[in-house]
């Protein structure tokens, strides 16, 4: 008697299918409609091949491309296989080794031959029609499981030692899983966990593009290897993949780095790896973002302080930093160096010390100084505090990722009795930071507990459940806020809420951040006298508006693609002449715009008025003040604003200055 498993759906429904049977004889039997547009399942909340028999009763959910999110993370990652394949194919003696998926696509690591060399992007054209061919043959992602043995030897007898060398890392005994593309013996395999759609014929050719080629060390170590990384990206369909195209496109012209060269904002260099050398131009949007933020922060009850750079290791060790951030910190002995010895500069056995990579240890000793009493609480300590984190250089990236940095930061101790309330006034309080600074679009995501954590589990659920209870009651826990929970993603010390923007052309920043602390009060030892005249433990929130300056100067230069709103711009206005008899006249606008406090400058050069117009615009000067002998004989003044093309407006100079003026109010004293 053939055995039957129950099969539950998400309607409620549950059908009987015989042992043996798969997803998509489900999908089958509901219809042919559902049966073509299946690509994969969720079995009990796991995502796996559709073509991947049952074992036993199960709750069932069908994938299509409606499920966009688990979709793309399958044709992304097939198609990472299908590039392997084809590179296989044109390049006999390739070896393999790994290639996930990611945000917009995907990507695979290469040990080219010695004959052929490092890849290059001249070769990518031939790889993509050769993986158009692999996706047109239509053949089966076929799932096999081997034991560790069996795939080390299969990897050892077809050359691919970098695969051989990683399986033995695998756990002894453990299943393995293999793919691979058709039934026959000659047929390309791969290891991989998979899952996979059912056939390479279920990707879309026209979805994908090969973009761009670079180095890459095996397993990420300097030491180790250097391999070829292709990339790709990939979408459900070619709709999709032409719309990515176009932002791209755009996202280049919004470039940071290239934007900050052509207003002269910042530079980078190699003596200071990860440090950002800010100009005159870029330090004037600094400081104006940074008296903003001061100003919102004295509004809402901050207290400013400022803490050493260089602590003692002792005390990273006390707030558990060393143990599990220490491969991060810029490390320093406390000792003067040798100048004796050149080959030994340090002995070797001084106390050590390091840079701070954030600040809230040195919050709680300053909470720590003298007693506190719960009328004290809430107290909400701000610091513009500059801080390294030893990133690798490889993953530097312009001013978006850096070693030295400032954060908006800010740690606010509290009783359990005031969190929820004090969360609440945090979201609201960067809800008007945010909306201010031109980003009305923002997501909020709950990151939950790692495997790698302090505390209990008693705390992480109190802590985690708290800041739901906060975002619900701040009534942001809703679809319009793109509320989601994440598995994994919290500090080692707390769980964290994150607040996602959406600039300009659809990117998404993680910028802002609040965490509920139980744990480095603990650590450290902070404590309040309560009303009952008992020591008690704060809670301590660790949050994050803009997050790091830098940064979010480089999200700012993007979004707005270098056309910055008036307030924020470092040259304001330029006043330009038509011929020379005005100089005089340009000068004397310009300093009564410089009297009512407008960033301008002159242009007095003997150009053509198209030339200076062409060159402010490339330069991003919002509003540019042309003036020639009639409007020295008048007192006006033709205003033209960036990107109007030759629309002017002719006005008094008193008026200008009035209008320029209340224009670049900044938004908080509007």
């Amino acid at each position: 008697m053939t055995k039957m498993f129950k099969i539950a759906l998400p309607d409620g429904s549950v059908r009987e299918m015989p042992e043996g049977s798969t997803p998509a004889d489900v999908a089958a039997a509901i219809g042919p409609g559902l049966a073509k547009a299946a690509l994969a399942a969720r079995i009990d909340g796991e995502v796996r091949d559709i073509m991947r028999p049952f074992e036993g009763d199960v709750k069932l959910a069908l994938i299509t491309s409606r499920d966009e999110k688990d979709a793309l993370e399958l044709v992304r990652h097939d198609f990472a296989h299908v590039l392997a394949e084809a590179v296989q194919n044109l390049f006999p003696g390739t070896q393999i080794t790994f290639g996930p998926s990611t945000d917009d696509g995907f990507y695979y690591d290469f040990a080219p031959t010695a004959e052929h060399g490092p890849f290059t992007e001249e070769d990518l054209p031939a790889i993509e029609e050769e993986m158009r061919r692999v996706i047109a043959a239509d053949k089966p992602l076929v799932r096999e499981v081997w034991d560790r043995e069996r795939v080390r030897q299969f990897f050892i007898d077809h050359g691919e030692a970098f695969k051989a060398e990683w399986v033995m890392e695998l756990p002894e005994g453990e299943p393995i899983t293999m793919y691979k593309t058709g039934h026959g013996e000659a047929d390309w395999i791969d290891l991989c966990r998979g899952p996979h759609l059912a056939s390479t014929g279920k990707l879309d050719p026209s979805a994908f593009k090969l973009t761009r080629v670079s180095g890459a060390y095996w397993r990420g170590d300097p030491k180790n290897p250097m391999l070829s990384r292709i990339y790709g990206t990939a979408w459900l369909n070619k709709k999709q993949l032409d719309a990515y195209l176009v932002r791209l496109e755009e996202a280049a012209k919004r470039d940071h780095r290239k934007i900050g060269q052509e207003m002269d904002l910042f530079h980078l260099q190699a003596e200071a790896h990860g440090s950002v050398f800010w100009h005159p131009n870029g330090y004037i949007i600094w400081r104006e973002l940074e008296a903003y933020m001061r100003r919102r922060l004295d509004a809402a009850g901050y207290l400013e302080v400022k803490t050493p750079q260089l602590m003692d290791a002792r005390q990273w060790e006390k707030s558990g930093h060393w143990g599990k951030y220490r491969e991060n910190m810029f490390v320093v002995p406390d000792e003067i160096p040798s100048t004796e010895n050149d080959e030994q500069i340090f002995s070797g056995t001084a106390d050590l010390m390091a840079l701070k990579p954030m600040n809230c240890p040195a919050h709680v000793l300053i909470f720590n100084q003298g007693i506190k009493s719960y009328r004290d609480l809430p107290l909400r300590l701000a610091e513009f505090g500059c801080c390294h984190r030893n990133e690798p250089h490889g993953a530097l990236h312009g001013i978006l990722r850096v070693r030295q940095f400032t954060q908006d930061d800010a740690h606010i101790f509290v009783t359990e009795e005031q969190l929820i309330d004090e969360v609440v006034e945090f979201c609201d309080l960067l809800d008007s930071v945010y909306r201010d600074l031109g980003f009305d679009n923002y997501s909020i995501k709950l990151a939950l507990r790692p495997d790698q954590r302090f505390g209990t589990d008693a705390e992480w659920d109190h802590a985690e459940q708290v800041l739901r209870d906060a975002v619900a009651k701040a009534g942001r826990n809703t679809e319009e806020f793109g509320w989601e929970e994440l598995p994994g993603e919290g500090a080692f010390y707390a769980p964290k809420l994150e607040f996602h923007l959406t600039d300009a052309i659809g990117r998404t920043w993680q910028v802002g951040t609040i965490q509920a602390d139980t744990v480095l009060p603990e650590r450290l030892d902070a404590n309040y006298i309560g009303e009952d005249g008992q020591k008690h433990r704060p809670v301590m929130l660790h949050r994050a508006i803009i997050g790091t300056f830098e940064r979010f100067l480089g999200i700012l230069i993007e979004h707005y693609a270098g056309k910055f709103p008036l307030w924020l711009a470092p040259v304001q206005a330029v006043v330009t002449t038509i011929v020379s008899d005005a100089d005089v006249y340009a000068g004397q606008v310009a300093d009564k715009l410089r009297a009512a406090g407008i960033r301008v400058e002159t242009d007095l050069r003997n150009e053509k008025i198209n030339y200076k117009v062409r060159e402010h615009s490339l330069k991003k000067v919002p509003l540019l003040l042309v003036v020639g002998k009639r409007e020295a004989d008048e007192g006006t003044v033709a205003l033209r604003r960036l990107g109007s093309e030759d629309r002017q407006v002719v006005m008094t100079v008193d008026e200008a200055v009035a209008m320029i003026k209340a224009e670049a109010v900044a938004p908080d004293l509007r």
